[in-house]
């Protein structure tokens, strides 16, 4: 056993360098990712540094480098040859109608007709004469890309003459010994064609999208006024109708000073009320523009609901009996949830204090982890405690009247995914319900 451990030697390790990736090609690979990644992040910010300069400047520039291209090795002699005549040598010339292709494209976007026509006639000159080709001629097809894309008016006019130019093109060339024959034209017509229509479904693209865009901004628009409108009728009806009822009841306290002066801070507190509220109304229909979409949107123009303890003591000093009762421990609620509570509970002792004055208010708002359910109800004149006939699982849409009150509380709930009803108690009263969620909602 110890001659054998003497003697035995270890076996060669293997050999992971030579036949084996080993673990060089996992980093061979994750560089190859990074790098790539680091590609499509500057491509990605010199399109959005493209994109974003004027567009006259951007013609400028493109103009200016297809301009050094057309004199820089090896593109110099790179670009189109239709005539394929005999070489002719004319350094001057040829610089002067390649310069003819190239810096009219400056014009492209702004006057595609006008860049179309001298491009096109420089490019005709060039190939008659048989001068050696260049990558100026390249300016030929944006040319054409530019009309189809860019072009306002005229379009269609442009199609006639363009197609004249061609053939006259076509015949000269032929007239000077060209070895192309009718079906190379014809190829060469449609390639050119071709690239004009790209240019079309591009434009018309373009065109969809900004109908698109138009059509939503319409249609933002017209869910920002209908929200306006809906505001402002829950604001003036419920505090106009407060100020009409204390101010009617005034009279009757003549022989008691104190509580004429109480109604009278009643109507003044209302009225204050009421316009800050307008005052905040008028300042989001006076906000223009970007600001006043983004803040709209992201809720911090979004009008806050005020306190129902608040509400309900307004109430109760116009003369309307109202009673709040809180069920479960009182939690904050979200924007949107809150401001629906506040103004259902606001919209629904409006129309207690308007169809059923006298009759006790009772203001019912159940606090739970997901959602608050909120319950108004106005005794009858049965005076009697019966349930509500309608549930908010179960609504009975002819309950909600087609003005702009139920029919508005319904909406706010339904925006949220939540649950509303409304309709007539067994007592001749009415009920009006609402389970809003507070976490998840639409």
């Amino acid at each position: 056993m110890k001659s054998e451990n003497t003697d035995s030697t270890p076996s060669p390790e293997p050999d992971t360098t030579a036949g084996s990736p080993g673990p060089t090609a996992p980093r061979g690979l994750a560089f190859l990712s990074r790098a790539a990644a680091a590609c499509t992040g500057s491509w990605r910010t010199l399109t959005a540094w493209w994109g974003g300069r004027p567009r006259d400047a951007r013609d400028r520039e493109l103009a200016l480098v297809i301009t050094v291209l057309s004199f820089v090795e090896p593109l110099a002699g790179i670009g189109a040859q239709f005539g394929n005549l005999s070489p002719r040598h004319a350094p001057a010339l040829a610089i002067l109608l390649t310069l003819g292709q190239t810096l009219p494209l400056a014009l492209r976007t702004s006057r595609p007709a006008l860049c179309l026509l001298l491009v096109s006639l420089c490019f005709g000159v060039h190939q008659s004469l048989g001068l050696p080709q260049t990558f100026g001629s390249m300016g030929l097809y944006l040319a054409l890309y530019s009309v189809g894309a860019h072009a306002e008016r005229g379009r269609r006019l442009l199609i006639a003459p363009t197609v004249v130019g061609y053939a006259v093109f076509c015949v000269v060339l032929h007239a000077l010994g060209s070895p192309q024959q009718l079906p190379d034209y014809a190829v060469i017509g449609l390639v050119l064609a071709t690239v004009w229509a790209a240019g079309s479904v591009v434009r018309g693209r373009r065109a969809t999208e900004a109908e698109r865009r138009r059509l939503t901004a319409l249609a933002a628009t017209a869910a920002e006024r209908s929200r306006l409108a809906q505001e402002l009728h829950d604001v003036v009806t419920h505090h106009v109708t407060a100020m009409v009822v204390q101010s009617d009841a005034a009279p009757f306290l003549v022989t008691s000073p104190e509580r004429v002066t109480e109604a009278l801070a009643a109507i003044s507190g209302t009225g204050r009320r009421a316009l800050a509220e307008l005052r905040y109304l008028l300042g989001v229909l006076e906000a223009t523009g970007e600001s006043a979409s983004d803040e709209s949107t992201s809720g911090r123009r979004a009008p806050a609901g005020g306190d129902l303890r608040d509400l309900v003591n307004q109430t109760r000093m116009s003369g309307q009996p109202a009673e709040l009762v809180e069920k479960g421990e009182r939690v904050p609620l979200p924007a949107g949830a809150g401001l629906s509570v506040y103004r259902l509970v606001q919209e629904s002792l409006t129309n207690a204090v308007k169809y059923a004055p006298g009759r006790p208010t009772r203001i019912t708002v159940g606090y739970s982890g997901d959602h608050v359910e909120v319950e108004v109800a106005n005794e009858g004149p049965d005076r009697g405690d019966a349930p509500c006939d309608d549930s908010p699982a179960a609504p009975r849409p002819g309950h909600v009247s087609g003005g702009r009150g139920l029919g508005g509380l319904r909406t706010r709930v339904d925006m949220l995914g939540g649950e509303f009803a409304a309709g007539p108690r067994a007592d001749g009263g009415f009920c009006v319900r609402a389970r809003i969620p507070t976490r998840g909602g639409r």
